[in-house]
C-alpha cells in the first residue's frame, strides 16, 4: 500500500512508519518538525527510517497539516491509498496556556486532512484516553458518553472523533479513531514520565511526582501500539457510516509510584521525590477496556510494564538522543 503518515517524525509515527516499511509498504512521511518539541530527536527518528531495509520506500515532506494548499498538493502528487494521522499538538498540562494552537493543529488541521482523504480506502487517526474525562466509570469503554473533558487537548481530540463521524456519514470516508492510553517505549518523548523518571534516576536528580504518585495510568508499550495501528489500518470499518472508535491499552492501570518502583529495581537505585498535588486537567486514573480492539483485529496488547521498562532502560543506555 501507499500510506501517508502524518507526524512521521513523532514518537508513535516513527514506530508505525518503521513497521509499514518493514512489511513492504510505501510510506509518505509528513511532519512540520515543530520546534516546540525535541527537533534533534525528531531528526534522529527520521534518519532511522531512511536506513535500509525499506529506505527506498520512504519519502519525507516537511508539511504542516494546518497548511491546506500544501497538504492538498501533497495528496494530489503522492496519491496515497490510506492515511495514518498522528500529527498533533500534545500535552494536557500545557494546553490551557496556548489553546488556540491546539485548536489550529488538532481540529482545523484534522478537518483539512479529512477533506484531502475523501475517496481514500481508510483513515486511521490518533485520539486519546483523555477524551473520557470526568464521570466515566472504569474500565473505559468506547460507548461511554465522553462528553466531560478536563483539558483543551482532550476536547480537541473529542472534536476530531465527531468530525470523523460527519465525514463518514456525508462522504462515506472509512475512519478509525484510536484512543491511545499512556504510550511509552524507545524513541519516546523525554518530557513524558517514563523517560523523565528514568533519566532523573540515572543522574541522581529529584523527581516531581504529581498527585503524590497515587494517579493510575494504563501504560501501553509502543510496540503494542504500532501493531494495533497496522491491524486496524488493514481492516477498514464497513458500517453505515463506516466509523469506529477503539481503545488501545493494556487494561491494567498502574499507580505512578508502582511504575517508578519498577524503574528503581531495573536501575538499582532509589528515587528522591518531590510529592506534589495533581495538576488541573489531569485525570485521576485511566483504564482501558481493550475487548473491542481484540474483537475487531484479534490483537490485544501484550507487553507488561515490567518487560516494557526493561526494554526502555536498555534502549536509553545505548541509543538516547540527549
Amino acid at each position: 500500500m501507499r500510506v501517508l503518515v502524518t507526524g512521521a517524525a513523532g514518537f508513535i509515527g516513527h514506530h508505525v512508519s518503521a513497521r509499514l516499511l518493514a512489511r513492504g509498504d510505501t510510506v509518505i512521511g509528513v511532519d512540520n518538525l515543530d520546534p516546540a518539541g525535541d527537533v534533534a530527536l525528531k531528526r534522529a527518528r527520521l534518519e532511522r527510517l531512511r536506513r535500509p531495509p525499506g529506505a527506498e520506500s520512504f519519502t519525507f515532506h516537511a508539511v504542516d497539516v494546518t497548511d491546506g494548499p500544501a497538504l492538498r498538493a501533497l495528496f494530489e502528487r503522492e496519491r496515497p491509498e490510506r492515511v495514518v494521522h498522528l500529527a498533533a499538538r500534545v500535552g494536557v498540562r500545557a494546553a490551557g496556556d496556548v489553546a488556540r494552537g491546539y485548536l489550529d493543529v488538532n481540529v482545523t488541521g484534522f478537518l483539512q486532512l479529512l477533506e484531502c482523504a475523501r475517496g481514500l480506502e481508510h483513515l486511521v487517526y490518533a485520539s486519546s484516553s483523555s477524551v473520557y474525562g470526568a464521570g466515566t466509570p472504569p474500565p473505559f469503554r468506547e460507548d461511554a458518553a465522553a462528553d466531560h473533558p478536563l483539558n483543551v487537548y482532550a476536547a480537541t481530540k473529542r472534536a476530531d472523533e465527531l468530525l470523523a463521524h460527519v465525514y463518514g456519514h456525508l462522504h462515506g470516508l472509512p475512519t478509525s479513531g484510536l484512543r491511545f492510553f499512556t504510550v511509552y517505549g524507545p524513541w519516546g518523548r523525554p518530557d513524558m514520565a517514563p523517560l523523565r523518571f528514568l533519566r532523573a534516576l540515572r543522574e541522581g536528580r529529584p523527581i516531581d511526582l504529581y498527585g503524590e504518585g497515587r494517579m493510575r495510568r494504563d501504560f501501553t508499550h509502543v510496540d503494542d501500539v504500532a501493531e494495533a495501528v497496522l491491524r486496524v489500518l488493514d481492516r477498514p470499518p464497513t458500517g453505515a457510516p463506516p466509523y469506529r472508535l477503539l481503545n488501545v491499552g493494556r487494561g491494567e492501570p498502574v499507580a505512578l509510584r508502582d511504575f517508578l518502583a519498577v524503574l528503581e529495581r531495573h536501575l538499582g537505585t532509589r528515587a528522591r521525590l518531590n510529592l506534589l498535588p495533581a495538576q488541573p486537567g489531569e485525570m485521576e486514573s485511566t483504564w482501558a477496556d481493550p475487548s473491542a480492539l481484540e474483537c475487531e483485529t484479534g490483537f490485544r496488547a501484550r507487553v507488561s510494564v515490567e518487560e516494557g521498562l526493561a526494554r526502555l532502560v536498555e534502549w536509553d543506555a545505548r541509543h538516547s538522543v540527549r
